[in-house]
């Protein structure tokens, strides 16, 4: 095991397995099918990836609102201001329509069916809604945005990994295209 120093506050490390044999008797499931298992078990982790986004963008729409309430500028505060309203309640709606996908995922999942398009669409839709939360939220602290006190840079960083990992955007769009639009597979 070798850890992967990253910047965001995920502990990550990569694993090597030299010359390992497993014997026949230790085989869970019928041979050959081991990949199919592993991306069914993966759309419970999609799902959860998913909720983790929504708590993120949750925060940032928190952040944002409260920021938005308290600091006052030329005798008012900035949440007065519909260009400062706009940005945080449109990714309030988009957290909250990301999160109707999240539970959809959740049931189709818990009754036994194929959730893989639900998981990656909550997946995808979570973690746009809070990469648009982050950048509402720093928008609405300005500068104070990237000071220490207020934590918004350093979950702004954390919440861009989720565009990428742990499967990313472009891949969920694949899925979709090829999966659900029935279009030619693109790799």
């Amino acid at each position: 095991m070798q850890p992967i120093a990253n910047m965001v506050n995920h502990e990550t490390n990569e694993l090597f397995f030299d010359n390992l044999e497993i014997p026949a008797s230790s085989l869970i499931g019928e041979e050959g099918k081991g990949f199919r298992y592993i991306l069914d078990g993966l759309n419970a982790e999609r799902t959860l990836i998913a909720a983790e986004c929504i708590g993120d963008g949750r925060w940032f729409v928190e952040k944002s609102a409260g920021y938005a309430r308290d600091r006052v500028v030329f005798g008012r505060p900035i949440g007065q201001n519909q260009g400062v309203q706009f940005p945080i309640a449109e990714a309030h709606i988009e957290i909250e329509a990301a999160d109707l996908m999240r539970w959809r995922a959740c049931e189709e999942y818990d009754a036994g069916r194929n959730a893989g398009a639900a998981a990656n669409m909550a997946k995808y839709l979570a973690a746009k809604a809070s990469w648009e939360a982050a950048n509402a939220c720093l928008q609405t602290h300005g500068g104070f945005g990237f000071a220490n006190e207020y934590d918004v840079e350093r979950k702004f960083r954390e919440t861009r990994l989720y565009q990428v990992a742990p499967i990313s955007t472009n891949l969920i769009l694949s899925y979709v295209a090829e999966h659900l639009l029935e279009l030619p597979r693109s790799f």
